[in-house]
C-alpha cells in the first residue's frame, strides 16, 4: 500500500530493556543494522502492524512488551533515487513511519529471528540509545534521530546535544 504522495505507510519498533539500552538487529547477509520495522497493511492500523513485525520479526508476542508510547505523527524518509523502482505503480519515493517505544517484559531469551517463513535478521544486540543513529543506512539516519529524540523521555534517556550541555 502506498499513498498519493508516493509513501508506503510503516511502523518502527524500537525495544528497550531495564537498563535503557534498545534491541538493534543485523539484516540476513549483511552487516546493516536497523530496529525491527514493516509495513502496515490495508486491512491493519499501526498498532496491529506492530504486533504483526513485532512476532514476524523477532518472535514476540504481545504480552512479552509494554508499549512505552509512540511518535505523534508520521516521520518520512525518501529514498535514494537508486533504490526507487522507476517502473513500479504507484511508485514508492520513501517511508512514513509511526514509531512505537516499548519496554521488553519477557527474558531476552524470548527473542527469536526465525519466527517467520521469511527471517530478516540473523543476529541482535542490545546497544546505547543514540547509537542507532549511527549504524542504520544513511537514509535512514534523520528518521531514527527524530524517533529517538521524541521517545526518550519515555525510557529517560537524554539527547546526545543535552549531554554535551551539561543539561
Amino acid at each position: 500500500m502506498i499513498d498519493r504522495e508516493g509513501f508506503r505507510p510503516n511502523v518502527g519498533i524500537i525495544i528497550s530493556n531495564d537498563q535503557g539500552r534498545v534491541l538493534l538487529a543485523r539484516r540476513i547477509g549483511q552487516n546493516a543494522w536497523q530496529f525491527p520495522q514493516g509495513g502496515i497493511n490495508a486491512d491493519e492500523d499501526a498498532e496491529a502492524a506492530l504486533f504483526r513485525e513485532l512476532h514476524e520479526e523477532v518472535g514476540l508476542g504481545p504480552e512479552a512488551v509494554e508499549v512505552l508510547g509512540r511518535t505523534r505523527g508520521w516521520l518520512r524518509y525518501h529514498l535514494p533515487r537508486r533504490f526507487i523502482r522507476r517502473r513500479s505503480y504507484p511508485r514508492c519515493i520513501g517511508q512514513k513511519q509511526v514509531w512505537f517505544m516499548l519496554r521488553l517484559l519477557a527474558d531476552e531469551s524470548e527473542l527469536r529471528l526465525d519466527a517467520s517463513d521469511s527471517p530478516e535478521f540473523d543476529d541482535w544486540c542490545w546497544v546505547d540509545y543514540w547509537q542507532p543513529v549511527q549504524e542504520v543506512i544513511f537514509f535512514k539516519r534523520h528518521v531514527y534521530r527524530q524517533a529517538l529524540e521524541e521517545l526518550a523521555p519515555l525510557v529517560g534517556s537524554q539527547s546526545p546535544d543535552s549531554r554535551r550541555a551539561g543539561i
